[in-house]
């Protein structure tokens, strides 16, 4: 059973990275988007899946790393490679300093005072002139959605190769200790400051390589768009739709998502966000842990699953 599920996630590979060889050019441009969204997904489920802090700050990483390619492309005339590094190491110290003192703060509070970072960012780097102010940047251009697109793809293998690491590593246990039972997880000898941190910058990383690919891809970027909150909400309904905590529920939670957005704004272009949020309400009311834990308990309890879902939760 454990072979046909590696066959499958590498043929499932396989199949993705020959799309620019056979897809049309609107086809590879949903492709970069869907997996710049599937990697911000897989990001945000390190400490919202993982460590079990629902962070509405990993817009601003995505900012950040925007802004760090932005800068060194528009601004310095540095190449694309260190723009990402230079955006990552925004986002790193970002979180480091930020992630101290608010991850302290549990549940709600943790939450609240994540949701406001991303408008004191946008703030701050309107008044800031080697970033543009409120006018942005113009990165010089390159057309070539192939490259962007294999980027994508590679950046998501990537992050999900790390949290697949996480699943069998001290320090993921250690998260997963804390999300379950944090004065426990100290008693036990996990620094969970230190790990909450790491998380957190960890988390940082891979959405600054998501937003620096993005803002080559599109070659401009504004404050408001960069760090523009509801992608912090897209992230979280994409990683509790296919499972917070698991390994690939994240990335089938993005693709299908965004499959079910674009279909759905082709078809009937008015009432598409409707039709969307009808679509998330349904898959929280009857799957509230997300596809992965559907797949897995469907089996064995058939249609019930849905009906105990709702008689569990008394909707």
């Amino acid at each position: 059973m454990k072979t046909l599920r590696i066959a499958l996630v590498v043929a499932a590979l396989v199949v993705l990275a020959a799309v620019p060889w056979f897809g049309s050019d609107v086809l590879i441009q949903f492709g970069i988007n869907a997996l710049l969204l599937a990697v911000l997904a897989q990001g945000w489920n390190i400490i919202g899946g993982y460590t079990g802090y629902a962070s509405f700050g990993n817009s601003v990483f995505y900012g950040l790393g925007s802004y760090g390619v932005g800068i060194a492309m528009a601004q310095w005339h540095l190449p694309f490679g260190v723009g990402l590094a230079f955006g990552v190491a925004l986002a790193v110290t970002f979180a480091v300093l930020l992630g101290i003192p608010v991850l302290r703060l549990r549940g709600h509070y943790f939450a609240i005072a994540t949701l406001a970072l991303a408008q004191v960012m946008i703030a701050i780097v309107s008044n800031v002139t080697l970033a543009g102010q409120n006018i942005g940047l113009v990165l010089p251009p390159l057309n070539n959605d192939p490259l962007f697109y294999e980027l994508s793809l590679g950046l998501l293998v990537l992050a999900t190769l790390t949290v697949f690491w996480l699943t069998r590593s001290r320090f993921g246990f250690g998260l997963i200790a804390v999300r379950e039972n944090e004065e426990g997880a100290e008693v036990m000898g996990v620094n969970t400051t230190l790990y909450k941190t790491m998380a957190f910058a960890l988390s940082g990383v891979f959405c600054s390589l998501a937003g620096g690919i993005h803002a080559y891809w599109v070659t401009f970027i504004d404050p408001e768009s960069a760090f523009d909150i509801s992608l912090n909400v897209k992230m979280i309904i994409m990683a509790v739709f296919g499972g917070p905590g698991t390994i690939l529920g994240p990335v089938v939670g993005a693709l299908s998502l965004s499959a079910i957005s674009e279909f759905l704004s082709s078809e009937i272009t008015s009432l598409a966000s409707l039709f969307f949020g009808i679509v998330v309400v349904a898959a929280v009311v009857l799957m509230p842990r997300g596809l992965a834990d559907m797949l897995r308990r469907f089996r064995k309890t058939g249609w019930r699953y849905f009906a105990e879902n709702i008689r569990t939760h008394r909707l």
